[in-house]
């Protein structure tokens, strides 16, 4: 059976189709520039990658041209082989606490969430309606990025603010990067063979979050009312003073709004640094002697430090700790000085198991007290195995 993942940006459209229940990847690719001049599409398939210059008005026509290659390509014989179609949505508040069909109610409350995600959710609708109008047979699964969280108690998730703040305008934390945590999890347990297992998931990358899990189910995460609140990230802050905006705001002459835009687009890492948001050019700028990117990687790592140490006491202790994402995966440095860090949990690094990159694999000794995992993450495969479990 077919069943295609798609992630839809306001002016971007990513997909990748999976033979389930194998979860055999088929073809990937990537729809960029809708609506924009110079847009163009790649394709991945069989190991050959394909590129193509074509007008993109709308996201109907990147699903037009994508339904051409997956018939081209002998990929489909036609629309009937495509069973499913997982959609990522962002924001799916505190109503949606996991995967649902999309209907047109469900639809209206994505509409009405968009006050939540602004640059997200509309963007992931206009995906939702171009595939509900290209492939009307198929159906059609919202895997919600905030669904995995909802599982907080109100301890966890609540703010010291006015109550009626949440009751009457939603003001709580959500969490996001949940499909990553709730497949960091998924494989966690099966390598642990434990139900009741207490595991730190830690999604490293441009963005950022740590995640307390315990029996499958999410205890705690970092991010909050939006992505900026938790650990340093590439170019948004994390936690800071609240009372920092209108004091920058005073100061600056700046609006409300350039001050947001900064806090996310040209802080964290680019910030701190001065130098970039990768954190590739950040450890390439510390073995040239840059002061300010040792500093930023300093900050980076204690941030993280810091919520898995707050995540260990609120388990009560943990079973595992994982790293995924672009940097967790790929940064042996940044996993060397983390795990350095948490020596007092007795936890030992084993340097030998830790020279990996992009490979799922124990990185701690036999005798650590907390056995540490790189476990490479597939957010696409969890939309598909969603999306699959409603049309089986």
């Amino acid at each position: 059976m077919k069943i295609l993942s798609v992630n839809s940006g306001s002016s971007s459209l990513k997909f990748k189709m999976y033979e389930m229940p194998e979860e055999k990847e088929i073809i990937s690719g990537v729809f960029e520039r809708i609506g924009e001049n110079n847009s163009f599409y790649t394709i991945k398939l069989n190991g050959e990658k394909i590129e193509k210059k074509v007008e993109l008005d709308n996201h109907e026509d990147a699903v037009k041209y994508l339904i051409e290659e997956l018939i081209e390509n002998k990929v489909i014989k036609s629309l009937e082989e495509i069973k499913g179609v997982g959609h990522r949505v962002v924001h799916g508040a505190d109503k949606y606490a996991s995967s649902v069909i999309i209907t047109n109610d469900v639809i209206r409350d994505l509409e009405k969430f968009s006050d939540l995600a602004p640059l997200h959710n509309p963007a992931n609708i206009l995906g939702i309606k171009a595939f509900k109008k290209m492939i009307p047979n198929a159906v059609e699964v919202a895997v919600f990025d905030t669904a995995f969280h909802q599982t907080m108690k109100e301890e966890n998730y609540l703010y010291a603010v006015p109550y009626e703040w949440y009751t009457n305008y939603g003001v709580r934390k959500y969490g996001f990067h949940g499909i990553s945590h709730h497949y960091l999890t998924k494989r966690m347990m099966e390598i642990l063979r434990k139900k009741d297992a207490k595991i730190i998931t830690c999604h490293l990358g441009n963005g950022g979050s740590i995640t307390a899990v315990c029996g499958g189910k999410c205890v705690d995460t970092s991010m909050g009312f939006t992505p900026n609140a938790g650990i340093i990230m590439g170019t948004r802050t994390g936690d800071i003073d609240g009372s920092i905006i209108p004091y920058m705001v005073e100061k600056t002459g700046k609006s409300l709004s350039e001050i947001i835009n900064i806090l996310n687009k040209n802080s964290g890492l680019l910030g701190i640094s001065g130098v970039s948001n990768d954190s590739r050019d950040i450890e390439d700028g510390i073995a040239n002697g840059n002061k300010r990117c040792a500093l930023a990687q300093k900050m980076f790592v204690q941030s993280i430090v810091d919520y898995i140490a707050r995540y260990y006491v609120k388990l009560n202790g943990v079973d595992a700790i994982c790293f995924a994402g672009g940097i967790g995966e790929k940064s042996i440095k940044t996993r060397k000085e983390i795990i350095e860090k948490l020596a007092v949990l007795g936890i030992k690094l084993d340097e030998q198991a830790n020279n990996v990159r992009g490979k799922e694999a124990l990185i701690t000794t036999s005798d650590s007290g907390i056995p540490c995992y790189v476990i490479p993450t597939n957010e696409e495969l969890m939309i598909a195995r969603d999306a699959f479990s409603f049309v089986k």
